[in-house]
């Protein structure tokens, strides 16, 4: 049935599948990224289209990892010299080119470390990205639908996926189409992968803090802005990584 609590109903399942499926390579995903943290780097975070809203889990928000920055299409008109109506081309996502411009206002440093979300893993600027990535010699952690990319054509003129180049895949469980409930006419409604894989961004950042506590060491994490002390906290993190978070829309 369509409806809130049909939602809910199909949902759930699937975020149990997500969490029993994927807690080994979570795991390997957070062995990278603490790697990477441990010598100086950033967690440097890509999604288009609707997977942007992994990235936005990821970075800057309370209770998350300081060292962190998103790239974001936007960032061609924001921190580039793209004309702002690029951006109302809803084929952007499409084109290898726009991935080198992303790259290069990243200005990744060596120890840097790259996740890259996609539903579909199979658009132009995915690819061309994790391709760059992998040339730097950057660790790279995808986040996929493996149903849905595995029954679609690569875009990408090397004809590669997104999870072809990674070192690790995260599945974020959704099906093929990205949405839950189906329709008596055919079709579906209620898409589940920004539910999910804001899930695994969780839990992700919960088993980089777990190695770093294991450890004996202190994480390096977000107070939220809203509570007395934060900004103070938060800028003090922010400075030892001065010039490589980028905090602004």
């Amino acid at each position: 049935m369509i409806s809130a609590q049909g939602y809910a109903k199909a949902v759930r399942p699937v975020l149990d599948r997500v969490v029993d499926s994927q807690t080994e390579v979570i795991g390997r995903a957070a062995d990278l990224i603490v790697a990477s943290l441990r010598a100086g780097g950033v967690l440097q975070a890509f999604g288009a289209g609707h997977s942007e809203a992994f990235a936005a889990e990821l970075v800057a928000r309370a209770g998350g990892l300081v060292p962190t920055n998103r790239l974001s299409l936007h960032d061609l008109v924001l921190h580039g010299d793209a004309p702002r109506d690029l951006l109302a081309d809803p084929k952007l996502e499409r084109d290898p080119a726009v991935a080198h411009q992303l790259y290069a206002l990243a200005d990744p440093h060596p120890a840097d470390v790259f996740v890259v979300a996609s539903q579909s893993g199979i658009n132009g600027s995915v690819v061309e990205l994790a391709l760059l990535v992998k040339s730097g010699g950057h660790p790279l952690i995808a986040v996929t639908s493996v149903a849905h990319t595995a029954r679609v054509a690569p875009r990408h003129p090397s004809g590669h996926r997104l999870a072809d180049l990674a070192d690790v895949v995260l599945d974020n469980g959704a099906p093929y189409g990205d949405a839950l409930l189906p329709l008596e006419g055919g079709g579906a409604v209620c898409a589940v992968s920004s539910v999910t894989t804001a899930l695994l961004a969780q839990l992700l950042t919960a088993e980089v803090v777990r190695r770093f506590h294991q450890a004996g060491e202190v994480p390096p994490i977000y107070l939220s802005a809203n509570v007395p002390g934060g900004d103070e906290h938060n800028l003090a993190l922010e400075s030892r990584y001065a010039g490589r978070l980028r905090r602004t829309a």
